[in-house]
């Protein structure tokens, strides 16, 4: 019979206060990457992007997600979040999930294929 992992939540308590939750930062290769991804797309009609961050755990920069816009729509139309090591790429319109990636630039390249999949990193 498979036993069931304990579940933590991300709020610090005297219990795992020394727990770090598995989430991503927001790199400077993140950032350079997200714009160079924003001005080549441009011409296949991505709009803008927006990184949330969601800093309540006291961890500096940890990214809540990331929302796309696109000019078919004015509401955004794909969010990419952090999930344990990988990263989720979501219709934000219909509510779906497209797919889990190793890398954040796997799954912008999955919105939109702009620039050259070369040696990305994990991450």
């Amino acid at each position: 019979m498979p036993q069931a992992l304990p579940v933590f939540d991300q709020e610090p308590s005297s219990f795992h206060e020394n727990v770090i939750p598995l989430r991503f930062s927001v790199l400077p290769r993140h950032r350079e990457y997200l714009s160079r991804w924003l001005d080549a797309g441009s011409c296949m009609g991505i709009c803008d992007a927006d990184i949330a961050l969601d800093n309540h755990a006291g961890q500096k920069d940890m990214i809540a997600h990331v929302l796309i816009w696109v000019r078919e729509n004015a509401d955004p139309a794909y969010m990419i979040r952090p999930k344990g090591l990988r990263w989720v790429l979501i219709d934000q319109i219909r509510e779906h999930e497209l797919g889990v990636y190793a890398s954040f630039e796997l799954a912008l390249h999955r919105v939109r294929p702009v620039l050259p999949l070369k040696s990305i990193a994990a991450a």
